[in-house]
């Protein structure tokens, strides 16, 4: 028997935040790309917003999660997996990744990049 699985995601989100390990980093801040990709088995397809992942949620989510500052990179990630999953417990999977654009160190870098994966211990 066949099933669907649904996807919601957001790309390329752009913030301005003080993460950073370094106290510099923190008093200067710099602008990060975040992308968020949830999947799940949909919940029926009756047109409402009430049996899918609003990508609104998502947005705000990621926006409150960025003001709050952190040192690294995979505490905010995971910080907004955990408030995913709060709001939207029927997600099976969750992938997070953030860009942080020309980090401050020597040589010319576009990004550096981190990403954190959530699978449900229940997805099927």
């Amino acid at each position: 028997m066949s099933h669907f699985k649904q996807t919601v995601a957001l790309k390329d989100v752009k913030c301005f935040a003080l993460h950073g390990y370094y106290p510099e980093e923190q008093l200067i801040g710099n602008h990060f790309l975040i992308d968020l990709v949830s999947e799940f088995i949909p919940r029926g397809f009756d047109d409402e917003l009430t049996q899918t992942v609003n990508y609104e949620d998502l947005n705000s989510i990621i926006r409150e999660e960025m003001k709050n500052t952190q040192k690294l990179l995979e505490t905010v990630l995971k910080n907004i997996i955990s408030k995913v999953i709060e709001v939207y417990p029927f997600v099976d999977f969750i992938e997070v990744s953030m860009k942080k654009l020309n980090p401050p160190m020597p040589g010319q870098i576009g990004h550096s990049f981190v990403k954190l994966t959530y699978t449900s211990t229940t997805a099927k």
